[in-house]
C-alpha cells in the first residue's frame, strides 16, 4: 500500500519512518465507528512503542495519513475492552 501523508500527521513529532513501521505492524486496524472512511491503526513504531494512526482510504492501494501519536491509555482501553488487544503491562 502507498502512504501519503498530510502535514497534519506530523503534529505529534511521529516520524514517516514511524509511520510506516505501525502501518507494517498493526495489532488493531479497524473503521472507525460512525464514520465511512476514518480509520484507526494502532501497530509499534521503530522503538517498538505503540502509536495510533488515523488514515483513509483514497482507494484500494493508497492511504492518506493524516493523524499519528503515542498510543494513549483510553484507546488502549477501548480496544481492549473490544477483545483486540492484550495487556502489555
Amino acid at each position: 500500500m502507498t502512504l501519503v501523508f498530510n502535514p497534519s500527521a506530523f503534529r505529534h513529532d511521529v516520524t514517516e519512518n514511524d509511520i510506516e513501521a505501525a502501518m507494517a505492524t498493526p495489532l488493531f486496524d479497524e473503521l472507525i465507528e460512525g464514520y465511512d472512511n476514518k480509520y484507526l491503526l494502532i501497530g509499534f513504531n521503530m522503538s517498538g512503542n505503540l502509536i495510533e494512526v488515523m488514515y483513509n482510504l483514497v482507494d484500494e492501494d493508497i492511504a492518506n495519513i493524516f493523524h499519528a501519536m503515542d498510543c494513549r491509555n483510553d484507546v488502549l482501553q477501548k480496544i481492549k475492552e473490544r477483545g483486540f488487544y492484550a495487556d502489555f503491562n
